[in-house]
């Protein structure tokens, strides 16, 4: 029994065994016991997982793959979350426990689940996985590059990211159109940001969603004070701006609001 890839699922079935080994060996293990596979098809990349000193869980939406994994893998017996990964309630398994998560992820969603990674960070300590190649340069990606923007400012002011390697098109079945990246997200030792998380999350967002402007441009509509409206840091364009000067923006905007 094999699995047909599904083109509405995103799906491309890594084929070569180093590379799922590669990328299994990725994880440091280090502060976690149990790891989240996203996607794993027919499990690839979940062997080398099994082999490690760790619990692992994979979640999976295509019943085909589930039934494929039921029959092949005896050890993930009672470890198959048969789920919509972005919809399911993850701590129904991990019972706020800390975990880390790792796939070959469906690039149709990739980012989308960087974002959830992003709102369970107090969960997840360690993340490694595959992305189209593009998306997970996006992600390590620092000030200054016309591809930095929302998703690295957002990754990186909670977890150090490392683009580790890449992987060519032909070691999928059926292969993509572009090549794949493999990262690596450590969460910081200190993950909590010195400023309104929540409002750092709108004044990135809003920056990026009009990157061409300048930063009092853009963010016009959270500025009140003559005095802030004169701080250079709004003569810059939000690519210019590191995550650490989003964190003092931040601030500035809030005190400006009192």
């Amino acid at each position: 029994m094999s699995v047909k890839a599904k083109k509405h699922l995103g799906q491309h079935f890594l084929t070569d065994e180093s590379v799922a080994k590669n990328i299994a060996d990725t994880l440091c293990l280090k502060g976690y016991e149990k790891v989240l596979e996203i996607g794993p098809g027919m499990g690839v990349l979940t062997k080398y997982l099994l082999e490690k000193p760790i619990e692992t869980f994979v979640v999976e939406i295509d019943t085909e793959s589930v039934a494929y994994l039921e029959e092949n893998y005896k050890k993930l017996e009672n470890h198959i979350i048969s789920k919509d990964f972005l919809k399911y309630n993850l701590n129904e398994i991990f019972n706020n426990d800390q975990f880390a998560i790792i796939g070959n992820f469906p690039y149709n969603i990739s980012t989308q689940i960087v974002f959830k990674t992003l709102e369970m960070r107090n969960q997840i300590p360690e993340f490694s996985g595959m992305f189209q190649k593009e998306v997970a340069q996006r992600i390590c990606e620092k000030k200054g590059s016309k591809v930095y923007g929302i998703l690295s400012v957002l990754t990186q002011a909670f977890y150090e990211a490392e683009y580790l390697f890449t992987v060519d098109e032909h070691v999928f079945d059926p292969p993509p159109r572009v090549k794949s990246g493999v990262l690596r997200l450590t969460r910081k030792e200190n993950y909590h940001l010195p400023c309104d998380e929540k409002l750092f999350f709108s004044v990135v967002k809003q920056a990026f969603n009009q990157r061409r402007k300048t930063m009092r441009n853009s963010l016009k509509s959270m500025i009140h004070s003559d005095t802030l409206k004169e701080d250079v840091i709004f003569n810059l364009r939000p690519e210019q701006l590191s995550v650490e000067q989003f964190i003092e923006l931040t601030q500035k905007i809030a005190a400006d609001g009192v």
